[in-house]
């Protein structure tokens, strides 16, 4: 279903009842954990489910979802996870599903209702496929701690829960390498999330894989292991299946650097930049002062000096050559100013300069620009990008201005000697 249609869709109950629903419901899931202790259960526990159903709502705040579909995310929520508290053979998701239909059904929710409220919850099973807005919402609300500063904090409460359930102890390296795995082929599903999340999720990815390398530095053959008998590392017969912790030759690049090596790029090319435009001016404005001295004082009398109408000529020319070559170097050239979707679709597009898009609206290019801050290829390639003709344009001011002050030089030098030459012979 489109996500137009989504929010606007009519609810079939009145706001207020939807209200009245969702309260029954956070009740009784709150008083469900209480009935239900699970001392094993130390990250899928009552404070996870509350934190969420909050994470839930705010992504909806965000979208401004109409009541019944803010009920349906919301009551997803807050019964997403308590299949974990009933032992079954079962996923806990199905479990999960079970309980919530019960219940909706006892306090007069319609059939319709609970089936999106059903698809929700099930939406969250890993791997994560979430087809709907309201599915897509929910899933980025379960794993919304991945792109948070409370990642390691809740990383290890998962370990420790899994470690209880198993009864077996899970080795670092391993758990490390179904975390990276996890990160890795993880991504958030809505675009409120991928802007907002993404880059700490990165630096979290960034971390573990910084220290998965320095523990596998640290493991020597001799210990147990015959060299390449990796598999051993994982041996763990009642632990959960992961995967097989990366070979990493090289420390990835740290975020933080790459982005203090754009910023630091970008900032010296505009120092130089005013720094050319600088130097142009003082060209200009040197050679203007001497062309109204030339025209003010020598060329009204030239009748009576004509012996100087030659050095004169001379000065004249490189005065005006030199601020033409200065001029040009200052010169701004501008782009057409459009780009098109398919432009954005390869990435072909520099959407950090202006002169892609100052005739665009306001609309056409916020599109451009999320889509270009949810995909971190496109955005260090415009970076990338941006530097690069930032360099070229520099170059071509420089080597102007260059000419300029050669020209301004050697030509300054002749037109003295030629006054020289005038007035001594002629």
């Amino acid at each position: 279903m489109p996500q137009e249609q989504l929010l606007k869709e009519t609810p079939i109950f009145k706001p207020m009842i939807y209200q009245e629903l969702l309260k029954k419901t956070e009740e009784y899931v709150n008083q469900f954990y209480s009935e239900h202790p699970a001392a094993t259960l130390l990250y899928h526990n009552q404070k996870h489910t509350a934190e969420v159903l909050d994470n839930t709502k705010r992504i909806a705040d965000h979208f401004q979802l109409a009541d019944r579909l803010f009920f349906i995310v919301s009551a997803a929520a807050s019964f997403h996870d308590t299949g974990h508290l009933i032992k079954s053979d079962e996923a806990h998701e199905l479990k999960s599903v079970e309980l919530a239909q019960t219940f909706l059904k006892s306090i007069g929710v319609n059939e319709e209702d609970i089936e999106e409220i059903k698809k929700c919850i099930l939406a969250t099973a890993m791997p994560q496929m979430p087809e709907t807005l309201t599915e897509k919402i929910l899933c980025d609300a379960d794993l919304y701690n991945l792109g948070t500063s409370t990642f390691k904090e809740k990383n290890k409460l998962m370990r420790k829960e899994l470690e209880a359930i198993s009864s077996n102890k899970i080795d670092g390296i391993t758990w490390r390498a179904s975390s990276i795995s996890l990160l890795e082929n993880h991504h958030y599903h809505t675009q409120y999330c991928q802007l907002l999340l993404d880059k700490t999720k990165a630096e979290n990815l960034s971390d573990l894989k910084n220290k998965q390398q320095e523990k596998l530095a640290k493991v020597k053959p001799t210990e147990g292991l015959a060299v390449g008998d990796e598999e051993k590392l994982l041996s763990n017969s009642n632990a959960p299946a992961v995967a097989k912790p990366p070979k990493i030759k090289k420390k990835d690049r740290p975020v933080k650097g790459v982005e203090t090596m754009f910023r630091l790029s970008s900032s010296n090319n505009i120092r130089i930049s005013v720094m050319a435009d600088n130097k142009a001016h003082i060209m200009i404005s040197v050679n203007s002062i001497i062309i109204s001295v030339v025209l003010g004082l020598i060329i009204k009398n030239l009748d009576e000096h004509k012996n100087l109408i030659i050095p004169t000529m001379i000065l004249l020319g490189v005065n005006v050559c030199a601020i033409i070559y200065s001029v040009l170097a200052t010169r701004p050239k501008v782009a057409g100013g459009v780009f098109t979707k398919e432009q954005v679709e390869d990435k072909s597009v520099n959407l950090l300069f202006f002169g892609s898009f100052y005739k665009m609206n306001f609309k056409e290019y916020d599109e451009g620009i999320k889509a270009m801050m949810s995909d971190k290829d496109f955005l260090y390639g415009t970076l990338t990008k941006d530097i690069f003709w930032q360099g070229k344009v520099l170059g071509r001011k420089y080597k102007l201005l260059r000419t300029s002050y050669t020209i301004f030089l050697y030509g300054i030098i002749a037109a003295v000697i030629a006054y020289a030459v005038a007035t001594i012979f002629f």
